[in-house]
């Protein structure tokens, strides 16, 4: 297509376009080109637009009922003026690599600025560091993080640890599309810990192990602080997303016990300086092969035994 159609089209678009009005925002943006004429030079992107939520008429706080193409560009006459070309007439480019990334948030935020999901996003760590809408969400081809089985691909091109994780044989089912990193965390900010959705760790995992929020007679004091005590959400080498094996895990805060464990006969108890006339063979180390504290202690997360005196009620043990 000539310029001079393009200007056609351009001249026609703003008698036919006036004033558009932001729904709810205030805002008004005055008409620049439309799809009608950026689609002459950037089909693909237009057809995506238009397919998108933000390209529905239905939409009234979406730009196709505010300013079109302009809402995020900016007013493209210059532009369409000067033939097109990459920055030229001063378009916007928020998926630009040289435009600031707090450039880029302003003009998502023009619109997404409202919202529980967004009110901590100034002073969040990803704000801190320098995150760009840009950099997770995608506006001319399919968003891969509205979808789940797609979503934690995006948060593992930074996050590797996470993605090496997830792939461990006891984890969340994440890579099944059933968990999804947005259940737990909130990426656009939070006052819980490590953009947690909830105020704490606790909170979050019990959107969905709420059998384990209690209350109970008789508490385990690490699963009122931090799951994260003994669980790793994102996977593990041990059972249950533990971070240790028991008994491992449970020595690290209880001194093993118990004088009737099994023990290894045959030991050469001069190693130890045990030997006496009254030996029996047996040695006097407590061996953990084998032995596992849930054995015993059933009831880790809290038990309901009304008992105060009686041990076994206080030792988690049904």
């Amino acid at each position: 297509m000539t310029l001079s159609n393009l200007l056609r089209l351009l001249g026609a678009a703003a008698l036919s376009g006036g004033i558009f009005g932001l729904a709810g925002v205030g805002n008004a943006y005055a008409a620049g080109p439309g799809p009608e004429v950026c689609k002459n030079c950037h089909e693909d992107k237009v057809a995506q637009y238009q397919s998108s939520v933000h390209g529905q008429k239905g939409n009234l706080r979406g730009p196709s009922n505010a300013g079109e193409c302009s809402t995020c560009h900016g007013d493209a006459s210059a532009h369409v003026k000067a033939g097109g070309g990459r920055g030229v007439g001063g378009i916007k480019n928020p998926g630009s690599k040289t435009m600031a990334a707090d450039d880029k948030n302003a003009i998502c935020l023009t619109c997404h600025a409202g919202g529980s999901k967004r009110t901590h996003w100034d002073g969040s760590t990803h704000q801190a560091r320098g995150i760009a809408c840009t950099n997770c969400h995608s506006m001319h081809s399919p968003d891969r993080v509205l979808t789940k089985i797609t979503q934690p691909e995006v948060c593992f091109t930074c996050h590797k640890q996470q993605r090496a994780e997830i792939n461990r044989v006891f984890r969340h089912p994440i890579l099944e599309g059933k968990v999804a990193c947005s259940d737990c965390h909130n990426p656009h900010g939070s006052i819980g810990r490590a953009l947690m959705k909830r105020d704490s760790v606790i909170d979050t995992c019990y959107q969905c192990h709420a059998e384990k929020r209690g209350p109970f007679v008789h508490s385990h004091d690490p699963v009122e602080e931090d799951c994260t005590l003994c669980h790793n959400p994102h996977g593990t080498v041990a059972d249950s997303m533990l971070k240790v094996r028991p008994p491992f895990l449970c020595h690290q805060c209880h001194t093993p016990h118990g004088g009737q464990v099994a023990q290894l006969t045959g030991q050469n108890q001069a190693l130890y300086g045990l030997v006496t006339a009254t030996t029996s063979g047996k040695s006097g180390i407590n061996y953990t092969q084998g032995r596992g504290c849930l054995n015993c202690h059933t009831q880790i997360h809290g038990g309901n035994n009304p008992s105060f005196t009686n041990p076994p009620a206080q030792f988690m043990l049904r």
